[in-house]
């Protein structure tokens, strides 16, 4: 049987990795993934402990909103970067240093 431990691992490891990857890539479509990730590792955890709460459903309750949240963070996310992409002509963060002209 898995337990609590082997998901709190798998979600500690899937958020390192949406860490490396905000803070290392230089494409604004792949930090949007890296945070992504740090979501859904969040998600793993809140359906992990709500395994355990059978009473209240706590969990799976938490996760089903963080899943709401975080479509509609990445439609916004996608927009953004959209506009800034027909602005600058570049998706690269670095390169972005004014948001007015």
């Amino acid at each position: 049987m898995i337990s609590l431990t082997h998901f709190l691992i798998v979600g500690a490891c899937i958020f390192s990795i949406g860490l490396y990857a905000v803070l290392a890539k230089r494409n604004a479509i792949m930090i949007l993934v890296g945070i992504e990730l740090m979501i859904n590792a969040a998600i793993l955890n809140f359906v992990a402990f709500g395994k355990y709460d059978k009473a209240n459903y706590g969990g799976q309750v938490f996760a089903l909103f963080a899943i709401v949240l975080a479509t509609a963070a990445v439609a916004v996310g996608l927009a953004i970067i959209v506009n800034v992409y027909r602005h600058f002509k570049t998706i690269n963060p670095k390169k972005i240093n004014e948001l007015k002209d």
